[in-house]
């Protein structure tokens, strides 16, 4: 095509971008690489080959990382750790800007070797990855620069597994490593077997940036190494991004191991367009939603909720705007689409269509496809309903699926009608409307009139089978960090046996039930045990809950959802109504646990005091822990709200058995979630004389459900509760393990003791740590102006 031509047509032209630095790099290499350890690569050895997605040419050859592999590079991120991790936080700081300058400096050659590595269109590589990588280098430089003034308290967790994904491979690097290096921590790397070509370049720049040998160390290999790093008892922290299905087996892997866990999943989010929007500007966004790095984005638009009234003018022109994108070779400066990852990819996405696109209309672009190559044409599927395969299942490529809805409540409904929750994208001119529906969507992403915004300074991460934890922001360093403190092995807290002499307390019978939904229920099992106290005098009974006490208690839960839309000020009011009333009969609950433990009065009587002032701290609390509007660079915000959990499973600790119960009950409610509480199983009367004051302090049923008995037989019912949102352990019995494997059932967020003390009558007992944990944190990214 000429010039007159083009000017004809008004066609774009080719513009190739040249390849011939990175194509050096690669012949510099040998076009063979070993693995990054310790400050230096190894030799090559046997491997696999990273091939070029758009030609299907080999790049490098790469080797497969050995236990040997693995064990070298966890030994040097190891020895480096300490040296590290002791750094001010300005040198490190210094170190991170120098990375992020390099980042800057190769910015062409590390496009370029993205999309030869990825298939990506190199528009997308230069102008949003590699400008995000600098990016998260330079913020993440701020974070470890204010650390210590902002932080103090903390320390970093030590050493870090990280196992990224293709679709981003230089950016997913950047989000993982960055805040690792901040906190003080070192790292064992494994990028994706398709694309491993710019974590190797970037080991480069280590080297170039005078980072100390060690810090980063990057093997490469497929998923048996990542499954090496999972499974490395000299691995403190693992943080994946990938599939739901690999993100479930390293929940059950690392169960009990005492790892740190933060996974970012799969996605199947909702591109909701209301009549009223601007629907050119929403077919735009859409292109950006789906079809961006070939619809290979974990949280892609890819199920679009189109309001009735407009859905036939709304896929009328999407249709013609598909019709425009021009597919081809990524290297390509004009290419709106590029080429799959892999062949593998390729031949999933089309079986998925193939199987389940007969249940709707198909509609695929016309658009010309290279002979040569793994691409895919950008495709609709029309007509589904919402509990299609397609609808439901992450097709992980440039296929968009949708149906209609007629109301706002409809479209809330459809769009959290998954078992995921990563993103979302609403659309409308009525800024009222979009912010009514934001807050009510599962996703830990919402974007309002606008798709694909990302930044350092604001955390991304999913709910719901889409993972937990956050990256990037001040949420995002808190999961490399951990209290700085010293803790003890917990020993099991048994119960009183019973004395040779039976001495009876209270000759009337005292049988304590359990407490559902705001009433006294008998346990379904008909059972209970007695309860001895210190000196051998028999205080009462207490039952013995099941699973169908479990299965109640959270239903009753589930009921009082409501309590999650009231107000700060209402939930404090009624936290300082338990505490009026606590207070009140403190010397009664004084007595109770001096029988219960034996302990002191006067210790007694300070875990009484210390649980009335914990009341009142979380009083305080309820309406002031704010969220944050994160400085973004685009003209807008980014608001970071703290949303409830949902439904909390607790084992409460045994060795403080009010106290910890209210440690436990009250920064989960004050945050707005309902509790399911298994009280200390050594001294439950403690917890049933409790459930007495939470009647009298108008409480509404079913926020704080009471359960007593086994906690090694209720634990694995709690952890394995598809409708329980997050299980806490605190009990002395070492259920962790269980807990942790149970929760990979629909990967439930967990905080667990792992059979370690805590402090309960001082600040270890309170505080931040909690409200974190009864909390997510929803960005909702509203755009404003013309």
């Amino acid at each position: 095509m000429n010039v007159s031509e083009i000017f004809e047509t008004m066609d774009y032209g080719p513009a190739p971008e040249g390849a011939a630095e990175a194509l050096a790099w690669l012949v510099d290499g040998g076009d063979r690489f070993g693995h990054f350890i310790d400050g230096k690569f190894t030799s090559p050895t046997d491997g696999f080959e990273s091939r070029n997605p758009a030609t299907e040419e080999v790049l490098a050859t790469l080797s497969q990382a050995t236990p040997d592999d693995v064990d070298a590079a966890v030994a040097a991120a190891r020895k480096a750790q300490a040296k590290w991790g002791k750094l001010p936080g300005h040198a490190r700081a210094k170190y991170l800007y120098a990375l992020a300058r390099l980042v800057q400096k190769h910015a062409r050659l590390f496009a370029v070797l993205e999309t030869l590595d990825n298939g990506k269109p190199i528009r997308e590589s230069r102008d949003i990855d590699i400008p995000l990588v600098q990016r998260h280098f330079y913020y993440h430089a701020g974070l470890a620069q204010l650390m210590e003034a902002e932080l103090p308290g903390h320390e970093p967790l030590g050493v870090c597994g990280q196992i990224i994904p293709w679709n981003f491979p230089l950016l997913m690097l950047a989000w993982k490593v960055a805040p690792a290096l901040a906190a003080g921590n070192t790292v064992v790397l494994k990028p994706a077997e398709y694309t491993s070509l710019t974590a190797l370049r970037f080991a480069d720049i280590c080297r170039e940036a005078g980072l100390p040998k060690g810090v980063v160390n990057i093997v490469t290999g497929d998923g048996a190494a990542g499954e090496l790093i999972v499974n490395h008892s000299g691995i403190d922290k693992i943080a994946f991004t990938g599939s739901t299905e690999v993100g479930r087996k390293i929940r059950e892997a690392t169960a009990g191991s005492g790892k740190s866990l933060t996974l970012e999943l799969g996605g199947k989010s909702p591109y909701i367009v209301f009549e009223d929007a601007d629907i050119d500007s929403a077919i735009e966004g859409l292109v950006d939603a789906i079809w961006f790095n070939q619809g290979q984005v974990c949280c892609a638009g890819s199920r679009l909720l189109v309001q009735e009234g407009i859905a036939d003018r709304f896929y009328a022109k999407l249709k013609t705007r598909m019709d425009g994108l021009r597919l081809g070779n990524p290297l390509d400066k004009c290419i709106d689409v590029g080429a799959v990852v892999d062949p593998v990819q390729l031949e999933t996405i089309t079986q998925l269509v193939t199987e389940g696109g007969a249940e709707g209309e198909v509609y695929q672009a016309k658009c010309a496809i290279p002979e040569q190559g793994c691409y895919y044409p950008p495709t609709l599927i029309t007509g589904l309903s919402p509990a299609a395969k397609l609808m439901q299942e992450e097709i992980f490529g440039p296929v968009l699926v949708g149906c209609t809805f007629r109301t706002p409540a409809e479209a809330v409904q459809l769009a959290n009608n998954t078992r995921y929750g990563l993103a979302a994208s609403v659309w409308t001119e009525n800024v009222n409307l979009a912010l009514d529906i934001a807050p009510k969507l599962v996703a830990g992403v919402v974007w309002v009139n606008a798709t694909n915004l990302f930044d350092a300074a604001a955390g991304f991460g999913g709910m719901r089978e889409s993972g937990f934890g956050r990256e990037g922001g001040w949420e995002g360093i808190h999961a490399y960090l951990k209290p700085a403190r010293i803790t003890k092995p917990l020993k099991p807290i048994t119960a009183e046996a019973k004395p040779e002499e039976l001495d009876v307390a209270d000759p009337l019978d005292r049988t304590a039930k359990l407490y559902i939904g705001g009433k006294q229920a008998r346990p379904d099992s008909g059972y209970s045990r007695p309860i001895y106290g210190a000196r051998g005098r028999l205080l009462g009974h207490a039952g013995l809950g099941s699973r169908k006490d479990i299965r109640n208690a959270v239903e009753a839960a589930h009921k009082a959802a409501g309590w999650a839309k009231t107000t700060g000020h209402l939930r404090a009011q009624i936290l300082y109504y338990i505490a009026e009333n606590l207070s009140a009969r403190s010397a009664e609950f004084t007595e109770r646990l001096r029988s219960l433990t034996g302990v002191h009065a006067k210790t007694a009587q300070a875990e009484v005091e210390t649980a009335i002032a914990r009341l009142f701290t979380y009083a305080a609390w309820a309406d002031k822990y704010d969220g944050a509007a994160h400085s973004v660079p685009i003209r807008g915000v980014a608001l970071a709200m703290h949303e409830p959990v949902g439904v909390i499973g607790a084992l409460c600790p045994d060795d403080a058995p009010l106290l910890g119960l209210v440690s436990v009950m009250a920064p989960a409610i004050a945050m707005g979630n309902t509790c399911v509480l298994t009280a200390s199983e050594p001294f439950p009367l403690a917890a049933t004389d409790f459930y007495q004051v939470l009647e009298t302090s108008d409480v509404p049923a079913g926020v704080v459900n009471i359960i007593t008995g086994n906690h090694a037989e209720l634990a694995p019912t709690l952890a394995g509760h598809l409708d329980v949102d997050a299980v806490w352990s605190f009990s002395s019995s070492d259920v962790s393990a269980v807990i942790e494997k149970g929760a990979a059932g629909n990967l439930k967020r967990t905080w667990v003791n792992h059979a370690r003390t805590r402090d309960w009558m001082t600040a270890e007992g309170e505080g931040r740590e909690f409200l974190r944990a009864a909390t997510e944190v929803k960005n909702i990214w509203v755009p404003y102006g013309e």
